[in-house]
């Protein structure tokens, strides 16, 4: 048998280092014996001493021990739990420097992997830094030697829940009742059955989705109920995968509407276009609403439809961009790859009174030439694809024949290898490009290009 490779021990005595730069996720970096060693913490110009957490071939890993000179950046963080719960990394930079940071990190990546640069940098898009995540996947679990119940995110580096009382990123209506939350969870027979609660909200309402691995009690349901009304909340459970939801709370038989099945929809407005957007609990939403809308209406500002133009709408999901557009031109196309949003779109067309619009449901990472819609034309396209960005489209695009494109991005990488494509390949010019302050405190860059072709 063979034998399983000791790690090797760490140095245990702090080292004393100038920090040199930021590293994409937030890091301060900087050189040891030919090591570059990456330091949670710490920011660019920095004199610190720090310990290792790792250490493998020419890559260091560390976390600051004593900040010896400090940056003029650096505040003292708002949450009491920065320092060990891995669901904020930047809290530690002053709010107007983290977009800007991020804003260095979206055009370092676009000048190096997609060498190309913008002709013009876009003022950042900011917004609320607190209380503004509508959206969230929430470990829970108890630890028998803290004997204590445990609701949130990960300690960083670590597959441990960090022990949180609030969190002052989360909607309010949750991040400050998670003591609460516990208590709940705590009381309830199946408590160390309950591995996640996912949380989403609208402009008026949220709802749980409770993942269970065994079954509760009469007793359990009549205490989630009991909370779900206290806390003005949707309760839902799922046992298994995500067809297993059902809802809990408020019960079936008091819907008015029993159409509407399971879910009792959230919503959220933009009152500029006058347009309700529904959606379920389970559906894919941006986590911070008030950037959502100054994003529809900075896309629109570049995009600058014209009445009579014909607009495809790509990763469309619920219709977040499609409707708004669709307000201002003559037909919008929307593709997305979930059936179930493309559905929800098609909903949310009807609901909102547009009828200028049409859907397709398709694999935008595989071969979608023959399909109807890959072969017509368009004046301007919007992209919002996830992390892993639009390649496969980025490719296909010239046949289009669109002279403008909006590209919305989760991933600046990504974004900067498409890039290359656009303006290397197809010919387009990188014209703008800025960053939006979708999650604050976190090292997550969100970032929107506009490319043209002249």
């Amino acid at each position: 048998m063979a034998r399983r490779r000791r790690r090797a021990k760490l140095p245990q005595d702090p080292i004393t280092v100038t920090i040199e730069s930021v590293s994409h996720d937030g890091k301060g970096v900087c050189h040891v014996d030919d090591m570059t060693v990456f330091i949670d913490g710490a920011l660019e110009g920095e004199e610190i001493s720090f310990i290792y957490t790792n250490k493998r071939k020419n890559i260091g890993e560390g976390k600051v021990h004593e900040i010896i000179k400090a940056s003029p950046l650096r505040v003292e963080p708002e949450c009491e739990h920065f320092s060990y719960c891995g669901g904020c990394s930047l809290q530690h930079l002053a709010d107007d420097q983290q977009i800007l940071l991020k804003q260095g990190i979206m055009l370092d990546n676009l000048k190096h992997l997609g060498k190309s640069e913008p002709e013009t940098v876009l003022e950042p898009l900011r917004g609320p830094h607190w209380g503004y995540r509508t959206k969230a996947r929430l470990g829970v679990r108890f630890v028998v030697k803290k004997d204590k119940m445990l609701v949130g995110f990960r300690e960083k580096h670590s597959n441990f829940l960090a022990e949180l009382e609030t969190c002052k990123v989360l909607h309010p209506d949750v991040g400050l009742h998670l003591r609460g939350l516990s208590e709940l969870i705590l009381s309830l027979s199946i408590y160390k059955q309950i591995p996640q609660i996912e949380v989403a909200y609208g402009d008026d309402q949220g709802a749980f989705i409770v993942r269970h691995l065994a079954a509760f009690t009469e007793e359990d349901l009549q205490k989630i109920s009991a909370y779900a009304e206290k806390m003005s909340l949707h309760i839902y459970l799922q046992s298994k995968g995500p067809d297993t939801v059902i809802r809990l709370y408020p019960p079936l038989e008091d819907d008015d509407n029993k159409t509407e099945g399971t879910f009792q929809e959230l919503s959220y407005a933009l009152p500029e276009y006058d347009i309700v957007n529904y959606f379920r609990p389970t559906d894919f939403t941006q986590v911070n609403m008030e950037i959502n809308r100054k994003m529809i209406d900075l896309a629109l500002e570049l995009m600058a439809p014209k009445a009579n133009d014909k607009v495809l709408d790509l990763f469309c999901g619920l219709g977040n961009f499609t409707l708004p557009i669709a307000r201002q031109v003559a037909h919008v196309t929307g593709v997305e790859g979930s059936s179930e949003l493309v559905i929800r779109a098609k909903e949310n067309a009807l609901r909102n009174g547009i009828v200028n619009t049409d859907y397709f449901a398709a694999d935008l990472f595989e071969d979608f030439a023959t399909m109807k819609w890959a072969q017509q034309q368009y004046d301007c396209i919007l992209l919002d694809p996830a992390r892993s960005g639009a390649m496969a489209i980025v490719e296909y695009l010239p046949k289009f024949g669109a002279k403008t494109v909006v590209y919305v991005s989760c991933n600046p990488s990504t974004l900067a290898r498409d890039t290359e494509i656009m303006v290397h390949k197809n010919g387009y010019t990188l014209v703008k490009a800025g960053v939006m302050d979708m999650f604050p405190h976190t090292s997550h860059v969100e970032s929107i290009a506009l490319f043209m072709k002249k």
